[in-house]
């Protein structure tokens, strides 16, 4: 919220002052506003629709044979009968199923939360007052491309009351600050103190990849989960900062000298990301199960892969460029020729969800982390006709590795990786040893990255913990909470 500071010179100035930025910057409380007036559909209705509904119910999954991305789909019903009864909120089956404390709820308690009594009670007063459908909005209309049309980004918190779960990170070019995506807003931070240095406000809920071009420019894969996914590219240091929670801040929602160009945007959640080594193409796949490769220049789909059977959550370029290396929930890692638009290989001995992947400098070799805990090695290239066959497990994680960061020095490569084991280690990725531990996580560490000149490696962590450790020898430079004015709540020692 950004926080004006008012000279007020009187009491009634002062209160106006307060209530004016509190209309306009105070975000919103997370209990939903009931309607004063008539019951929107679009713009009330839907987004609850979306959030809890849309997963299962969608053109594709159909659970129920219910598709509700289009009121048409919706009013149809699925494998019933019309779930609304217009005028009749009581003899309603979808305000019947939203409330019911049975296992026939909607969602179902083992895939979501049950609905607020306030977003059944604003579902239930526009079935009474006739379920109409908003002017202007055509029964056929995709739903998510609407709501995605209409959505305005909320602004991230002053100061945050719980930690930010941190998905992704990247050192800056000259290895002295750390970006960190938190929610709706990049954040850089100081890599020798921990300091904060700037606030990026952003359209995305949260950063999911992130990685810097030649230029300096930072290209991120955001997403607000279920609802979008885009990838942007930022100048950092761009923009007139504005104090906001006591620290500089700019938009990088509105102001097209921080946003410098948004390459991408899609109906659901963007999970991987990478740059190909000559900077001039990005490849992002998500939760639609496509990698998209894009001319940064042109900002031109070249190709659309889809070759998974559940979401991406890793990519990576071969070094060549001529070919990608994708981790997705299906189990698998996959290697894939983009101009004969053929799939190489296909990797499945995790046998669990594979959330990484990486490959040597020389493309020789990939590797891919997995739910298994293990990170693994493959023949990567057709050498001997063993392309595919697994060459070692570099094994020492206990836990799901989630994310693995290739540092491609020639002389001394290194490979850094993160763990619901709440540590972080390095390895020699040429000969698959295990280098360095890196411990004092309280959480799952989620995101890891190694500076530019190989000195460094940060983690960061589910409940918001960031540290940053020398890859020479594991010790700590600095340990900090990537969430802006967070403060722990205290734990009090029960006396004896």
């Amino acid at each position: 919220m950004i926080r004006n500071r008012f000279s007020c010179y009187c009491i009634l100035c002062a209160i106006l002052g307060l209530a004016l930025v509190w209309l306009l910057f105070v975000t919103p409380s997370t209990a939903l506003a009931q309607p004063k007036g008539p019951v929107s559909f679009i713009n009330d209705v839907a987004p609850i629709l979306q959030k809890n509904c849309f997963a299962c119910h969608d053109a594709k999954k159909k659970k129920g044979k219910l598709d509700m991305t289009t009121f048409e789909a919706l009013r149809k019903g699925g494998s019933k009968y019309d779930p609304i009864a217009p005028g009749k909120s009581k003899e309603s089956l979808i305000v019947e199923l939203v409330s019911s404390k049975n296992k026939d709820r909607m969602p179902p308690p083992d895939l979501g939360d049950a609905l607020k009594p306030e977003q059944i009670a604003i579902i239930a007063k526009w079935i009474d007052e006739g379920a109409k459908l908003d002017a202007g909005v055509e029964a056929k209309t995709d739903l998510v491309r609407e709501l995605r049309i209409r959505y305005v980004p909320r602004l991230p918190d002053a100061a945050y009351k719980f930690p930010a779960l941190i998905n992704a990170m990247a050192f800056t070019p000259d290895s002295k600050k750390v970006v960190i995506g938190g929610n709706h807003e990049l954040t850089v931070w100081d890599a020798a103190t921990g300091k904060l240095q700037r606030r990026i406000f952003t359209r995305a809920e949260r950063a999911m990849g992130m990685q810097f071009l030649p230029d300096g420019k930072l290209v991120v894969a955001g997403a607000r989960h279920g609802q979008e996914g885009d990838v942007r590219i930022y100048n950092i240091n761009a923009g007139t900062p504005k104090d906001f929670g006591g620290f500089p801040a700019v938009d990088g929602v509105n102001d097209k000298t921080v946003l410098v160009k948004e390459l991408l945007q899609v109906d659901d959640t963007m999970w991987g990301m990478a740059i190909s080594n000559d900077g001039k193409k990005i490849a992002a796949g998500g939760c639609d199960r496509i990698v998209r490769v894009i001319d940064i220049a042109t900002g031109n789909i070249e190709h659309a892969v889809e070759n998974h059977a559940d979401w991406i959550l890793g990519v990576a370029f071969t070094p060549d460029g001529k070919g990608l290396v994708t981790a997705s929930r299906d189990k698998t890692a996959k290697v894939w020729d983009l101009a004969n638009k053929e799939s190489l290989l296909t990797f499945p001995d995790h046998q669990n969800i594979v959330w990484h992947v990486a490959t040597t400098s020389d493309g020789k070799f990939g590797f891919s982390a997995g739910e298994d805990g293990q990170i693994r090695q493959w023949q990567a290239t057709d050498s001997a006709k063993a392309i595919g066959k697994a060459t070692k497990a570099l094994a020492g994680h206990g836990k799901a590795v989630f994310h693995i960061a290739y540092h491609a020095d020639p002389k001394t490569p290194l490979m850094a990786s993160c763990s619901a084991d709440m540590t972080v280690r390095t390895w020699n990725p040429v000969a698959g040893a295990a280098l360095k531990t890196m411990p004092g996580f309280t959480d799952a560490v989620w995101a890891v990255a190694i500076s530019p000149d190989g000195q460094l490696v940060v983690g960061g962590a589910a409940n918001g913990d960031v540290r940053v450790f020398k890859t020479s020898d594991a010790s700590l430079v600095v340990n900090f909470n990537a969430t802006p004015g967070y403060v722990p709540a205290k734990v009090e020692t029960p006396k004896k």
